[in-house]
């Protein structure tokens, strides 16, 4: 299987980062194959615009929707957004790695879906949910909260998590037609000892060999 690993945190060292190092490793010995788009290392620009693109549907008012499908059909994406965009085409499953900020993604990962999950190549009218162009993939959320569980529970200040997620979860991931599982979520993990924190990492790396085993054999394909 091939997996891309979608990460968005500045600090390596963070418990963002262990669950990305951990989910590389885990699925590496178990003999597939992982690719890292590491957003902030690479210094993903998360700010749309024409630069986006090499070619032009309309020069006179830039209407990014049309942009992109222009793009899309004639070979038009700006060299850092075809770089992503051949990561996602071989992957079976992507998984988002990042800090929940804001009650979302970092900045830097909305922007990684602007510019790369673009109108053509990620959905398109009566492509999406059910008849979307990546229903042979698998997709997954693995985030870490400043807040505790119950402050995430039904009734309290934050709301159920799954709330919370709605957008990312089923606006973007549902939303191109992926297999998804629900988010892997380390509640409180600045807050919780070296013995938590081991075992959310041990609980991450048997959730995601379980994927795998349930998913396997599969080949990489476009939809």
């Amino acid at each position: 299987m091939n997996v891309l690993l979608v990460y968005a945190h500045p600090e390596p060292t963070s418990f963002t980062g262990a669950l990305k190092d951990i989910a590389r490793d885990t699925l590496t010995a178990a003999g597939h194959h992982v690719e890292v788009s590491d957003l902030y290392a690479e210094n993903f620009n998360p700010v749309a615009g024409r630069h986006d693109f090499t070619t032009v549907h309309d020069a006179k008012r830039f209407h990014y929707q049309n942009e992109q499908g222009h793009a899309h059909a004639n070979a038009g994406f700006a060299p850092d957004l075809a770089r992503e965009q051949q990561r996602i085409l071989k992957a079976d499953m992507i998984v988002w790695l990042f800090p929940i900020w804001w009650g979302g993604v970092p900045a830097i990962m909305k922007g990684w879906f602007d510019r790369v999950m673009a109108f053509g190549f990620a959905y398109a009218d009566g492509k999406r949910f059910d008849s979307g162009f990546f229903r042979r993939k698998i997709g997954m959320l693995c985030l870490t909260t400043g807040g505790t569980v119950e402050r995430f529970s039904a009734g309290n200040v934050y709301g159920p998590v799954e709330q919370v997620l709605y957008p990312t979860q089923h606006l973007m991931v549902e939303y191109m037609g992926m297999k998804t599982y629900p988010p892997f979520v380390a509640y409180a993990s600045p807050r919780i000892d070296e013995a938590g924190r081991k075992a959310y990492l041990k609980q991450w790396s048997e959730k995601l060999l379980e994927i795998a085993a349930e998913n396997a054999p599969r080949e990489a394909a476009q939809a």
